[in-house]
């Protein structure tokens, strides 16, 4: 019996072959297939005779197929290969599991934070937290890994794991009129009025927002934090926040499985979102987004709007703030985060 997609949440569909014979002078052959309507996986097989016992020396044996790399010694998330590692990414939650002892690097990054929704000029989000584990000793078993997605509208980030390891932090939402900036991985960037401050970051995975401010007819947000530098706080009598700047240390990880933001072939991970800005009587600039996938912040002038743009996916990116949500400036969601394990070939 053959059950191909096993695992799949769809229905099942299974085919067999049989052959039974006396040893004599007659055989009969018989193929058979049909769909076994479950959309649960299958993860036990029973075998039933109709009646009576299986005979003395009968036996089965049972084999789980899986699309593994020749020479990839783990199964789980989509697997790459350089000349010196095997990569397994998750792009979403899913298990690693390694079939022999291993010595792993893993790469854990959370979602990033969504953007202030309410007021004239919000603050970007804050970058998921990311942080290294490297030398790590795994064993032949399962281990969870849990990717947070990107934090929707006005929303912290989603929490990043990889089995036990010290849990990542998503990236804190930004600021606007009815909230004050989230602290998390990176803290989210302040708005115009009245919660101008910017979120605090948790210590070793990400940097402080900045602050925004305001003054007649003019409102503008701070930026978020990033993995390496803090949101940059707003200037009244020029731009919004900056998002600050995420890390290209793990460059060849994200070359290896085409994951980070490549900017000139360097991949960047964890940028803040830019702040957004409000200004009908003059000019001032929306905050841009950290590199490693912060987003750009809203623009609300006398003559044009622009919206913000989000977090980009798996990189961990703050949403860019909005300058006039509802006006052509709007908020936008933080990136989705990203969970990469290597290991020795």
């Amino acid at each position: 019996m053959y059950f191909p997609n096993y695992r799949s949440s769809n229905n099942k569909s299974v085919s067999g072959d049989t052959v039974g014979e006396n040893n004599g002078t007659q055989a009969f052959a018989r193929l058979v297939a049909f769909l076994f309507a479950s959309t649960n996986a299958i993860t036990s097989i029973t075998l039933k005779l109709s009646t009576g016992n299986l005979a003395q020396h009968s036996t089965a044996t049972l084999y789980g197929i899986t699309r593994v790399p020749a020479g990839a010694k783990a199964t789980g998330g989509v697997i790459y290969d350089d000349a010196t590692y095997w990569y397994h990414a998750f792009t979403s939650s899913g298990t690693f599991t390694p079939s022999q002892s291993l010595s792993c690097d893993v790469l854990v990054v959370g979602g990033g934070g969504g953007s202030g929704l309410s007021g004239l000029g919000t603050g970007g989000g804050g970058a998921g937290g990311l942080l290294d584990f490297l030398n790590q000793s795994v064993t032949a078993q399962n281990y969870t890994v849990t990717v947070g997605g990107g934090g929707a509208i006005n929303a912290n980030g989603g929490d990043s794991q990889f089995g036990a390891l010290t849990l990542v932090k998503g990236g804190g939402r930004g600021a606007d009129d009815n909230g004050a900036a989230g602290s998390q991985g990176s803290g989210g960037g302040g708005n115009w009025s009245p919660n101008t401050g910017g979120g605090t970051a948790t210590s070793g995975q990400g940097n402080n927002g900045g602050t925004g401010s305001t003054q007649s007819n003019v409102g503008v947000g701070g930026g978020g934090g990033g993995k390496t530098a803090a949101g940059q706080n707003s200037n009244s009598n020029v731009k919004a926040g900056d998002g600050g700047a995420g890390t290209s240390s793990y460059s060849s990880w994200g070359s290896a499985t085409s994951l980070g933001q490549n900017i000139s072939g360097t991949f960047w991970f964890a940028g803040g979102g830019g702040g957004g800005v409000y200004d009908v009587v003059g000019a001032r600039t929306a905050g841009t987004g950290g590199n490693g996938g912060g987003g750009t912040g809203g623009q609300r002038l006398s003559a044009t709007a622009n919206n913000a743009t989000p977090g980009l996916a798996n990189t961990g990116g703050g949403g860019g703030g909005a300058g006039q949500n509802g006006a052509g400036s709007n908020a936008s969601a933080g990136g989705s985060g990203v969970v990469i394990v290597r290991y020795a070939k």
